[in-house]
């Protein structure tokens, strides 16, 4: 003992820093797992004999995993799209469009007239024109409110929304990054601090190892266990146990991300309500995604009805002054210039459906009837894939800088 006490003594200065350099490994394994998680977004690196040899981070690597599971939840257990859409009022979506509804159809209707019956529109009075175009846009907005009410009705078949946001979040990986960042960012912060405090711990039971034994290898292999053993135990209690549960009879626990469930919530569907689900990429998706031809069919079987419901009895005199194929043509034609308009005119809409569809405050709801398992389910895949390879890299690091500690020591 007074061996020891002597050694001390004399190298108090080594064993005092023991515990601090412990905390400071723990505290750099876990930012550098931290960022390895999420950067970099591509793959830096080179190929030996035909393999990659570098890094991506763990979730710009398994983008479309990573991915398809967080929409799938979404898609299975927070929102149900028929449900969402059947929000939109048919009738406020047609008083929404009703002046760029108005501009267009008169705008097509005289394109019409004046390319397949220039001779009749010409000699028609204006008082004629201008009722032949208000018979047209009195039409126009029961139009709308019947595709409106179609498409909610069938909403699956004109669009995808799990492959529609998969296909986001692949596409850009900084959004799948920044989802899973900014809903874990007080779990990502725990992970950092909580290396300096068990970092510190198992630095005080090397500082008691290395006096008894002064074997060089104490180093190294306290830090190797340093940067393992806090990057796993860290992980553990983010989630961990999912249910408040007593310890030792002194202090409570329950795991960080399920404690923060309302908060999760409140993130979560404003991340996806504001980046993900926006109306925007909602219309975007129905207009030109893999479905969007079955969206653009029912319009163009509306309009081809509109058509000939409103040429009602001069439908004949049409046929017969332009002819009948002629009059198809000319029904095809504003099937598909009405089908042109439609993006430019559905942009008058998005504040409205914003509003109505409600993707923000719907997400909150849901994710507090999920249970801890499904819960977990939102963050516990970004952390799990990979998970080895980070706590190794902590561990490596750890026992680098034990043997830079050993090298100190000899000098």
């Amino acid at each position: 003992m007074q061996r020891i006490v002597d050694d001390f003594g004399a190298h108090w200065h080594i064993y005092v820093t023991m515990p601090f350099i412990a905390a400071a490994i723990g505290y750099i394994t876990k930012r550098v797992a931290i960022e390895m998680m999420f950067r970099p977004l591509e793959f830096v690196g080179i190929r030996v004999i035909g393999l990659p040899v570098g890094w991506q981070g763990v979730l710009p690597g398994n983008a479309q995993r990573m991915a398809t599971i967080a929409m799938d939840l979404l898609t299975t257990n927070l929102i149900n799209p028929k449900e969402i859409f059947s929000r939109l009022d048919p009738k406020r979506v047609a008083a929404e469009l009703h002046d760029p509804l108005l501009r267009s159809v008169e705008q097509l209707t005289r394109e019409l007239m004046a390319e397949y019956q220039p001779g009749m529109w010409e000699m028609l009075p204006e008082a004629a024109q201008r009722l032949l175009l208000r018979r047209v846009e009195t039409e126009a907005p029961r139009v709308v409110e019947q595709i409106i009410r179609d498409l909610a009705n069938n909403i699956d078949d004109v669009l995808d929304v799990k492959a529609m946001a998969v296909e986001a979040m692949v596409r850009d990986k900084a959004l799948l990054n920044r989802l899973i960042r900014e809903v874990s960012k007080p779990e990502l912060r725990f992970i950092a601090h909580s290396g300096i405090y068990f970092g510190f711990v198992i630095g005080l039971v090397q500082m008691i190892t290395w006096a008894l034994t002064h074997n060089m290898w104490i180093m190294p292999i306290f830090g190797g266990l340093t940067g393992w053993l806090t990057d796993w135990l860290a992980l553990k209690m983010i989630f961990f146990p999912r249910t408040p549960r007593r310890y030792l009879g002194l202090f409570t626990w329950q795991g960080m991300f399920q404690r923060r469930r309302m908060e999760v919530s409140r993130d979560y569907g404003r991340l996806v309500a504001d980046e993900i689900l926006t109306v925007h990429n909602v219309l975007h998706a129905v207009l030109t995604g893999p479905r969007s031809d079955r969206l653009f069919a029912l319009v163009h079987r509306h309009v081809l009805r509109s058509i000939d419901a409103n040429s009602g009895i001069a439908k004949p005199v049409v046929v017969m002054s332009i002819g009948s194929r002629r009059y198809q043509e000319m029904k095809e034609t504003a099937a598909k210039r009405a089908l042109e308009l439609v993006p430019d005119t559905l942009r008058h809409v998005e504040s409205y459906a914003t509003e109505a569809l409600d993707v923000r405050n719907t997400i909150v709801d849901q994710m507090q009837r999920l249970t801890p398992v499904q819960y977990e389910g939102i963050l516990r895949p970004a952390f799990r894939q990979d998970e080895w390879k980070l706590i190794a890299v902590g561990a490596i690091i750890g026992f680098l800088v034990g043997e830079l500690q050993v090298v100190l020591l000899l000098h």
